[in-house]
Parts: structure tokens; sequence; C-alpha cells
């Protein structure tokens, strides 16, 4: 089973909303939408659902051609980050609606209902109604709503933001064995690099309205084609920063030198782009030098320090550029003070000027 995009496009006058986008998407795991708010991951759902017409290109289902088809006459389901429920109706009604509409015998909507209910801890709340639930068990409602008739296509957009940290555990850990031996292909919509990297699947990350990357997640995570996707899929956002490659040694900005990586040996002295995750750049270690081996010195001045209960994030000056340091434990800093952080070199990423990632 595939939907394939193939130059899909969105345009509203001068805007443009999606670029040409290809893209084929298989069932058996999630498909991953991640990108920041207005990044066009909502635009791109509602292409594939039919609810929006593309401006160009075309829109396949298992090779048949579906994109000028009524998304009445899909085999579709979506849950929006909103609590979508009928207001009037119990949640026996709400999860039973879709199949009401497809006009299937009273005896098979009481046994599906059932069985969704059971598999969504619902059951004991079947003669309730929306209001006399809580945020989870609303979304709960939604998620078995959009399940219980067997769609082909379930288009989930952010589907959690809206709960509480707790309850987002949870489900993240039930929907991958919701969807386990189901027969449908599943895209899911976030903003959150961990949640796509918990999710698995493949991902695709989108930036300003371009699917920039395409992948199983854990490569496109580890392989970042170029600098956008690179950024796309960190959070706190990847600390880049432009670097000098003159022989043998590599100069950042005068504040730091270190030895030519082997990515850049054979490449010509001149400018590059570096990126380093903020859980590679930590507070410096108790050394004579300040860093552990495989590590350089960076010292820069403290704009913000965030404490939570394991982990501490500095945010700090590097030249021109602002750095985010993200470090198990507490990590105090003063706003204004000169701190001494080290970045690990052995997980910087490389670019050139084009952004492209440099690879060995």
């Amino acid at each position: 089973m595939t939907l394939e995009l193939r130059q899909i496009e969105k345009t509203l006058g001068t805007d443009v909303h999606i670029h040409p986008t290809d893209l084929v998407l298989e069932a058996g795991g999630f498909n991953i939408l991640l990108g920041t708010t207005l990044s066009g991951k909502t635009t791109l759902m509602q292409l594939m659902a039919g609810l929006d017409r593309p401006t160009g290109g075309t829109l396949h289902f298992n090779g048949k051609d579906v994109t000028g088809m009524r998304v009445q006459n899909r085999n579709v389901s979506m849950v929006y980050q909103q609590f979508i429920n009928y207001p009037n109706f119990t949640v026996y009604e709400n999860i039973a609606s879709p199949l009401r509409v497809a006009r299937m015998p009273d005896a098979e909507i009481k046994k599906r209902v059932g069985a969704m209910a059971d598999l969504m801890r619902l059951s004991p709340m079947l003669d309730r109604k929306p209001a006399e639930l809580s945020g989870g068990q609303q979304q709960r409602t939604a998620l078995a709503r959009a399940l219980v008739k067997d769609s082909e296509l379930v288009l989930l957009d952010e589907p959690l933001a809206n709960l509480d940290f707790k309850l987002r555990e949870e489900l993240r850990e039930e929907l991958p064995k919701l969807f386990a031996d189901r027969n449908c292909i599943v895209v899911y919509a976030t903003t959150e690099p961990i949640e796509a990297l918990l999710l698995g699947g493949s991902t695709a990350t989108l930036h300003e309205g371009r699917v920039t990357q395409f992948g199983p997640t854990g490569d496109v995570y580890r392989n970042p084609k170029d600098v956008i996707s690179a950024q796309v899929f960190s959070e706190p956002p990847m600390n880049t920063a432009t670097v000098r490659k003159v022989g043998d040694r590599v100069d950042l900005g005068g504040i730091a030198y270190w030895p030519c990586p082997a990515v850049l040996s054979d490449k010509p002295d001149g400018d590059y782009q570096i990126g380093l995750r903020p859980h590679h750049v930590t507070p410096a270690a108790n050394t004579p030098d300040g860093a552990q081996d495989g590590c350089v010195k960076i010292s820069g001045e403290v704009l913000v320090t965030e404490l939570s209960g394991s982990e501490s994030t500095v945010h700090f000056k590097v030249g021109p550029e602002v750095w985010v340091s993200l470090a198990h434990g507490i990590h105090s800093f003063g706003v204004g003070e000169v701190a001494d952080l080290q970045a690990d070199l052995s997980r910087a990423f490389y670019f050139g000027a084009d952004g492209a990632l440099i690879s060995s």
C-alpha cells in the first residue's frame, strides 16, 4: 500500500505554501512530518486527505490517481491537535459515527466500537459526553473514531500537542501498538524531534514548505543531508558557526582551534560551517586544559541559564552566534559570566558553502 506525491505543490496568489514535492509513503510504520509551526505540515496533510486541492502535481494511492477525488469518497481519517468530538454525542456515538455514515449494520457497529473502546481504555465511559472527560480521554475518543473504520490512510496532525506530559508519554507508547497490525498508511505531524525518534518509522523534515530530506528516522537524524535538515531535527536548535580551514587546522573565529578533521583533509582551505547539537556542548571538564579528549574548550558570555530537575540549558555567545549547551545535572552560570564549555568534535557536522553535508 503506497501513497505517492508527484510534484505536489500549493500556492495562494504569490505565496508558496508547498513547493513541488515528491514523496512515497508506505504502510508498515509511521511516516512522520517533522517541522516547526508554519513549515507546511498541515497543508501537506490536507492535500493528502483531499481536503484541499493542489495547485500542481498529482496524488496517487496504490497507483491510482486520486488528485481530484472528493474526501468523502476516500477511505481516510484525520485527527487534529484540538479535541474534535461531537459535544452532544456520547463516547459510544462519537466512535460509532463514521460507521453509521458508512451504513454499517448495528451489530457490526457494536462489535467494532466495543473492541476499539477496550483498546483505547474507554469502555467504562461509553455513556459519557465529551465535556465529562479529561483531555486525554477526549483525545483517545477522537483517535478511536479515526481508527474504528479501518481507514487506508490515517493522518495525525500533532495529536498529542495539547496533552500534559504524562498523557503524551502514555499515548506515545500506545500509538505504535495501535497500528502494529493494521494495513494502513499512517502520517504523523510533529514539531518535536524527540517524538519523531520515539515513534521511529520514516521522517520527512520540512522547512518553509519544502521537504528537505526523507528516509528512515534514525538515518535522517544521524546523517542530515544539509544544515537545514540538521537544524529541523535538533531541539534545542543545532549550534552552527562559520569556521575556516587553514592548512592542518580549523579556526573558529579566533575563539578556538583544533586539528583538521579527516572529512576536511582533502578539501581546499577556506570557510565551512560547523554544526553541533546542544547535548554535545557541555560544561568544561575539570582538567588542566579544561576539555576532555576529543573536545575543544570554548568560552562565551552567558545570556540565559535554564535549570530543570535533571538538566541545565545555557545560552551563550560564540563570536556573533548564540549557542546552546544542554547537559545533565545542575550547572549554574550567572548572566554576563564568561563560561568555559567544551565541544565534542567527534560529534560535529561540517557543511559546505552551499549548506550540504560534507561526508568522508
